[in-house]
């Protein structure tokens, strides 16, 4: 039985096999990834970061599957490329060698990226920390690499396979809440208790503020926004409190936020927050003395 090829010309039936070949595989990956983006696109799955986690990262993977098998079903056509590869065994050891370990890298990344994909230490969408060196939202997960968008926009490209043996610290696994700390110090002639509740109600009445309490504790009437001194200070009484936002982002805001508006609070109610203050005093040599030191009083006349 002929074959279609059979009616091509000898001297071109070689190019018309490879051309078809690679036409297939091209048409074949398009329709694949066609298929794909349209589950992706689907109005269940798009509200579920982890199916397009998944989908993205199978995506790449098959269409590296479908062109590695066309290019390895091109080069099954061409007769010279066995002459080549003999030639190139023969004497191309060190060749081998590095070809030996960088296949071994390129599989540690796609061992690393299904390790990603199944145990799930994050998705794409999530913002993580990287052994405290790179915070970023989670961009793409890919056969070699998670990209990761930091504060300034840029792109930090991290290897899959280093990716599974560092300290990952991810503020959107399972609960996207995050509690941030305000910490105030005061004087220590300062009212400690008209400051905490300063601060709890210029925190609590933040819109990015999050109420966390329980009902009981609201029958109770616990305070939406938890207020404590965590220490005695060489020059001031610390104060810390505890305030929760729905997701890092806006506890940032809600910090950054909170800083203003105690500070402003303070200054109108007189309560003092010390600061270091330099004093300079000069000797009957003329030579200058600078003593600094962390002062809790604001007189004028030191």
């Amino acid at each position: 039985m002929k074959s279609v090829f059979d009616y091509v010309p000898e001297d071109f039936r070689l190019i018309a096999i490879i051309g078809s070949i690679i036409l297939i595989t091209i048409i074949t990956n398009w329709i694949v990834n066609r298929a794909i983006s349209r589950v992706m696109s689907n109005a269940k799955l798009g509200k579920s970061s982890f199916d397009q986690t998944t989908l993205r990262f199978f995506k790449r993977l098959i269409s590296f599957t479908i062109y590695t098998l066309g290019i390895s079903a091109t080069l099954t056509q061409i007769p010279e490329f066995e002459i080549i590869g003999h030639s190139l065994l023969a004497g191309a050891g060190i060749l081998t060698v590095v070809g030996g370990l960088a296949s071994q890298q390129i599989l540690g990344n796609i061992v690393g990226g299904f390790m990603i994909i199944f145990f799930r230490p994050f998705k794409i969408g999530d913002k993580i920390t990287l052994n405290n060196n790179y915070t970023g939202i989670v961009e793409d997960i890919n056969l070699r690499e998670t990209v990761v968008r930091d504060n300034e926009n840029n792109r930090v490209i991290i290897p899959n396979s280093q990716v599974n043996s560092q300290i990952i610290v991810n503020t959107d696994h399972t609960d996207s809440h995050i509690c941030k700390f305000i910490d105030v110090g005061i004087g220590y002639s300062s009212d400690v208790d008209k400051a905490m509740s300063i601060m709890i109600e210029e925190i609590g009445q933040h819109p990015l503020n999050v109420d966390i309490r329980t009902a009981e504790q609201k029958e109770s009437g616990s305070p939406i926004v938890i207020v404590r001194i965590t220490s005695l200070g060489d020059s001031s009484v610390n104060l810390r409190a505890m305030a929760w936002a729905e997701n890092s982002r806006n506890g940032f805001a809600l910090q950054c936020d909170s800083f203003l508006n105690i500070k402003r609070r303070f200054d109108a109610a007189g309560i003092e927050i010390p600061f270091p203050q330099t004093m300079i005093s000069f000797a009957e040599d003329s030579s200058i003395n600078v003593i600094t030191t962390p002062a809790s009083s604001f007189s004028t006349s030191q």
